[in-house]
């Protein structure tokens, strides 16, 4: 984030408040998946700006051998939203699952049949919080795309 005018200062969630750097910047890290919210200050008792963020994860890989580890997918930082759909593709854009964000996971199989060591695309339809022009918090529809890879 790039702020130039003023004397201002951020934090996310319930976080300590963070001035800005020299160069006009901040940086926050370590942040988990899920819902957050950043607020900005100016010092001087201007006011205080809420801006909400979804922040989504999921592995860029499973590998579902039955070891316990990495033995399904699934998107992160949504669990509280169980009317989320994630939608699974091969390459050529056949559906091969869709899942919700607080189940299992996906186990590399389309009816049954194991799937292939390969890359795989997805879909998230989820709601997203926003600010509204009046102050007030409200929810919208979002999507979000990315891809993994199945290892065998």
């Amino acid at each position: 984030m790039i702020v130039k005018d003023g004397n201002y200062e951020f934090r996310i969630d319930d976080g300590p408040w963070l001035p800005l750097g020299e160069d006009g910047t901040i940086e926050f890290t370590d942040l988990t998946p899920g819902e957050h919210f950043v607020y900005g200050r100016d010092k001087d008792g201007c006011g205080i700006t809420i801006v909400p963020f979804s922040l989504i994860d999921y592995p860029d890989f499973f590998t579902p051998n039955d070891d316990g580890y990495n033995d399904t997918w699934n998107i992160f930082g949504l669990e509280d939203q169980p009317n989320a759909k994630i939608y699974i593709f091969d390459r050529y854009g056949k559906l091969l699952k869709q899942l919700r964000p607080d189940g299992e996971g996906w186990d590399g199989t389309y009816n049954g049949k194991a799937m292939p060591s390969n890359d795989y695309w997805f879909r998230v339809e989820y709601r997203e919080t926003t600010l509204s022009e009046d102050g007030s918090f409200s929810e919208r529809p979002a999507t979000f795309k990315g891809h993994f890879t199945l290892k065998r």
